[in-house]
C-alpha cells in the first residue's frame, strides 16, 4: 500500500524524493526498533505525512519553519521526516538544555509550529503564545490537527534552502544554530548528484533502493546533534531498518549488537572507551568489522587498545556541524596500509573535500607545518570558499591530517603555550582515568594556568598528586595542571564532548 500524498513530490528536492520513495517500499515491514518494539515503515510514513500536512497548512506561502523538541524516539524521527517532506526547515530544539534556557530560546524563535511530547511542550512553550503546538504521543498526534484535505497536497516548496537549523554542541560557549541546506544533507547521505542539483529534475532516481536493505543498523547518536541526524538520514535513504537507542548505554547497545550482528558501528570516543573498559569480549562483538568514531578527539593509544582487545580497527574522522558532516577520515584500506606510520591522524580528505593549513596572515603552509586549518567541505559543492577553522593542524606530504589543538583554547602560561589536548591525552593515558578535560584558569602572575577535571574508571582510585607525578614524565613542567579535580562525571554535551563552559564554571567555583 502506498501512503497518500507521499508520491506527490515532483517539485521536491532529490533528498525529499528519496525519503518519500523509501517510506512506501514495504509499509508493513519494521523500520525502527525502539525499546524492544518495532515501528513499521507504514507507521513512520503515516505520521510523517500528517506532520507534512500541518507544515503546509501553517506555511502561508513561506517555507515552513517548525521547531521540534527532539528526543531519540520513532515519533520524533517521523516528525523530522515530515517537515522535510513539506520542503520545510526543522529548527532543532534540545529539551535537555535546562527548562529556563530552552523556554527563552523557543520564545525568541517565534516559531509558527512547535512539535514535541506533552511534558516538554507543557514545560517549555508559553500557553499564551500564538504558536501552533503539535503533541506527538507514540506514533500519533493528539489532538489530530491535520485536516483531511491537506493530504493530497505535495510540497509547496522545492527544498532549495535550509533543511535544518542545527544547534552546535556548545562545548566552548553558548550553542548557536547552523543552517544545513537540503543540498548539504543530500551530498552527505546520497553523494554528489552528477546530473545537477536542479530541484525540478525528473521524479526518478535510478539509484533509489528497490527493496529494503538486509541487516539492521544501530543508531545511538542524539537527534539534536549532527551525528544523529546524519546516521538517521543515512539509514532512511538506504532503506535500512535500525535500532534506535535513547542514548548510548553499554548493556542495550551490546544486546543490539548480539541480536543483529552489524558489520559496522559508530561510537563517539567516550563510548569507545566505555566499550574498551567493559567486560565485553571478542565473541560479543564478533560480527563487527570496523568502528567509526568522530565528534571529539580519540587518542591513538585508545584506538590501538580497542583493536588489540577486540580485533576491530577504529577509523577516526574529522567533522563539524558547520560543514554538514565529515571532511576527513580514515578508510579501511588506508588504515591497513598507513596506520602504523600515521597513527594519531584523523585520516585524509573525504571525496570532494579540500584541506590546507595556513599561517595567521593566510599564507599557505607546507607539509608538516602547523597552522590554522582551512576546509572546503564536499557537502558545500566544488565552488564554495575556504572556511577557516579555529583548529591548529598539520598535513603531511601524503595528505594525512593531524589536529594539534584549538587556537582559541591555547593557554599562555608565562609566555609558554599549553595545548589542552596534549594535557588531556596524557591524563587519559593513565590506567585509572576514564576521561579528562583541561581548560585555562586566569592567573595574576602568569596570565593563565591549565587546570583539569578528571573522571576515573569504575572501581579505580588515584589522587590528584599521583596524577601530577604521573604527568611529570610525560609533559613539560609548564604543561602540568596547577589543579586536578577528580569528579564522578565530567559534564558533557549530547554528542559526548566535554562541556568546557560547564567544566570551567565548576573549576572556577571550586565545586
Amino acid at each position: 500500500m502506498t501512503e497518500p500524498g507521499l508520491t506527490d513530490t515532483g517539485t521536491a528536492h532529490r533528498l525529499t524524493r528519496r525519503i518519500a520513495s523509501v517510506l512506501t517500499l514495504e509499509p508493513d515491514a519494521g523500520a525502527i526498533e525502539y525499546d524492544g518494539r518495532w515501528t513499521t515503515w507504514g507507521q513512520l510514513a503515516g505520521l510523517a505525512e500528517r506532520i507534512k500536512d500541518i507544515c503546509l497548512e501553517t506555511s502561508t506561502g513561506d517555507v515552513p519553519r517548525v521547531g521540534i523538541l527532539l528526543r531519540n524516539r520513532p515519533a520524533h524521527v517521523a516528525a523530522f521526516l515530515g517537515v522535510l517532506l513539506a520542503g520545510g526547515c526543522v529548527v532543532v530544539i534540545n529539551p535537555s538544555r535546562g527548562d529556563a534556557r530552552t523556554r527563552s530560546d523557543i520564545a525568541d524563535l517565534e516559531l509558527p509550529v512547535v512539535i514535541g511530547e506533552a511534558d516538554d511542550l507543557r514545560n517549555l512553550v508559553d500557553p499564551q503564545s500564538t504558536t501552533t503546538v503539535v503533541t506527538i504521543t507514540d506514533m500519533t498526534i493528539e489532538p489530530e490537527v491535520a485536516s483531511a484535505t491537506a493530504n493530497s497536497r505535495g510540497p509547496a516548496h522545492d527544498g532549495s534552502g535550509t533543511a535544518v537549523l542545527m544547534l552546535t554542541s556548545g562545548t566552548t560557549g553558548p550553542p548557536k544554530r547552523v543552517a544545513l541546506t537540503y543540498d548539504m544533507l543530500a551530498r552527505s547521505v546520497l553523494g554528489a548528484d552528477h546530473r545537477s542539483d536542479d530541484n525540478r529534475s525528473p521524479d526518478t532516481d535510478s539509484s533509489a533502493p528497490a527493496r529494503l536493505s538486509s541487516g539492521v543498523a544501530i543508531v545511538n547518536a542524539p537527534l539534536v546533534h549532527i551525528g544523529g541526524v546524519f546516521r538517521t538520514l543515512q539509514c532512511i535513504v538506504a532503506a535500512r531498518p535500525y535500532v534506535l537507542l535513547p542514548r548510548f548505554e553499554i548493556g542495550s547497545w551490546a544486546d543490539a549488537v548480539r541480536r543483529y550482528r552489524p558489520r559496522a558501528v559508530s561510537l563517539v570516543p567516550t563510548a569507545v572507551r566505555m566499550v574498551l573498559h567493559s567486560d565485553l569480549t571478542r565473541a560479543d562483538l564478533a560480527s563487527i568489522r570496523v568502528v567509526t568514531s568522530g565528534t571529539a578527539p580519540l587518542s591513538a593509544e585508545d584506538a590501538d587498545a580497542f583493536t588489540d582487545k577486540f580485533g576491530i580497527p577504529v577509523l577516526t574522522s574529522y567533522a563539524a556541524t558547520e560543514f554538514g558532516g565529515g571532511v576527513a577520515g580514515w578508510t579501511l584500506a588506508d588504515h591497513r596500509e598507513f596506520w602504523e606510520a600515521k597513527r594519531g591522524s584523523v585520516g585524509r580528505a573525504n571525496p570532494g573535500s579540500r584541506l590546507r593549513v595556513v599561517a595567521d596572515d593566510g599564507t599557505v603552509l607546507g607539509p608538516g607545518e602547523t597552522g590554522l586549518l582551512e576546509v572546503v567541505p564536499g557537502q558545500l559543492g566544488p565552488s564554495s570558499d575556504w572556511i577557516r577553522t579555529t583548529d591548529l593542524a598539520r598535513i603531511d606530504s601524503d595528505g594525512f591530517l593531524w589536529i594539534v589543538g584549538r587556537a582559541d583554547q591555547a593557554i599562555i602560561r608565562g609566555g609558554f603555550k599549553v595545548i589542552p589536548e596534549d594535557v588531556r591525552t596524557a591524563l587519559e593515558s593513565h590506567p585509572s582515568v576514564e576521561g579528562a578535560s583541561v581548560v585555562g584558569r586566569p592567573d595574576d602572575r602568569l596570565g593563565a594556568t591549565p587546570v583539569a577535571m578528571v573522571e576515573l574508571r569504575s572501581g579505580e582510585a588515584v589522587t590528584d598528586g599521583e596524577l601530577a607525578e604521573y604527568l611529570s614524565d610525560r609533559l613539560a613542567r609548564y604543561e602540568i595542571p596547577t589543579a586536578i579535580v577528580i569528579v564522578d562525571a565530567i559534564p558533557r554535551t549530547p554528542s559526548g564532548k566535554a562541556d568546557l563552559t560547564a567544566v570551567r564554571s565548576r573549576l572556577e567555583s571550586g565545586e
